[in-house]
Parts: C-alpha cells; sequence; structure tokens
C-alpha cells in the first residue's frame, strides 16, 4: 500500500501538468492566450492585496513584540500543565492562525530543540498540518475581493483552528502514546 501511495504522489503532479495543456488543447481552448490573460490577472490581484499584507505584518510584530503572545500563553499555561498538554506548543496555538511563516519558524525551532519523533515534535507538525492561517487568509483574501464583513468567516475560521490544535493533541496522544 505504501508503494502504490508513493508511486501515486511522484507522479500526480506531472501527469497533471501534462494533462491539463493537452485536454485545453483538444477542447480548442487557446491554451498560451489563457495561461497569460491568466497571469495578468494573477499580477492584478497581488497588488490588491500588498496594504493588506503590510497591516497584517504589522499587526503580528506589535502583537508580539508589545508582550501580549507571552501574556497571552502566560495565562493558558496552568489549564495546559494541569492536563499534561507540553506548554512548549502554546505559542503554535497562537501564531498559527495568524501567520504561517510565524508558525513554521516556530515549529522548526520546535524541531531542532526536542527532535523530530519527541511528543512536541509530532504535536507541532501535526498542528502545523492541521490548521489554517486563519487571519491571514481573511486580510488578505477577502481583502483583494472586496469583502468587508467577515465575522462569521472569522468565528468559524477560528473554532476550526482551535478543533484541529485538540484534535492534533488527542491524535498524537493516541498514536504516539
Amino acid at each position: 500500500m505504501y508503494a502504490l501511495v508513493s508511486l501515486i504522489s511522484a507522479w500526480a503532479i506531472p501527469i497533471m501538468i501534462v494533462f491539463i495543456p493537452l485536454y485545453a488543447a483538444y477542447r480548442k481552448v487557446p491554451v498560451y492566450e489563457s495561461f497569460v490573460e491568466g497571469a495578468k490577472d494573477g499580477f492584478d490581484t497581488a497588488i490588491k492585496i500588498i496594504p493588506h499584507l503590510v497591516g497584517m505584518m504589522v499587526a503580528i510584530s506589535v502583537f508580539r513584540a508589545s508582550g501580549a503572545m507571552d501574556l497571552m500563553i502566560g495565562w493558558m499555561r496552568p489549564f495546559f500543565e494541569s492536563i499534561g498538554v507540553p506548554t512548549e506548543v502554546l505559542p503554535l496555538a497562537i501564531l498559527r492562525p495568524i501567520t504561517g511563516a510565524g508558525s513554521l519558524a516556530f515549529t522548526t525551532d520546535l524541531i531542532e530543540q526536542f527532535g523530530p519523533d519527541s511528543m512536541i515534535g509530532r504535536i507541532a507538525s501535526t498542528v502545523q498540518g492541521s490548521t489554517d492561517t486563519t487571519l491571514y487568509v481573511i486580510t488578505v483574501y477577502f481583502g483583494a475581493i472586496g469583502i468587508r464583513k467577515a465575522g462569521y468567516a472569522l468565528k468559524v475560521g477560528l473554532i476550526s483552528d482551535a478543533v484541529g490544535f485538540i484534535a492534533s493533541l488527542v491524535i498524537c496522544y493516541v498514536v504516539f502514546s
């Protein structure tokens, strides 16, 4: 089974890269012109989201530099210690919905410090793969298309991130303990 999954993983992207343009050509779609038009739209979108990206990066920097993140972790630490959760992963629970690059850097630090096969390394890796950068997605993508009322999406996204964090903890303890 592992060999089959590895084979599919190795060939999935190359097959799609070849199949999609060939199928488009078969359907008489102007492949190159369509690609160029999409690239133009992508460039316009990139220009539109720059202010949102800058605002998000400033907010993240202020959040971390002000000590607000450390304060939140301090409040959460006693509860998580009492239920046996390694408190080293708590900053990841806060960073992951805010920033992908910041949470990846934190996960890398945890893995370098504790090892990839440690419970902390496994939990950090599972959280990284099971949650999303909710605030980034809402800020950038909703901002790019002009959606101003994102309250419900924010609530659902943050609840999903919390569920992903809790599920990561439970799964790691069930599988690796």
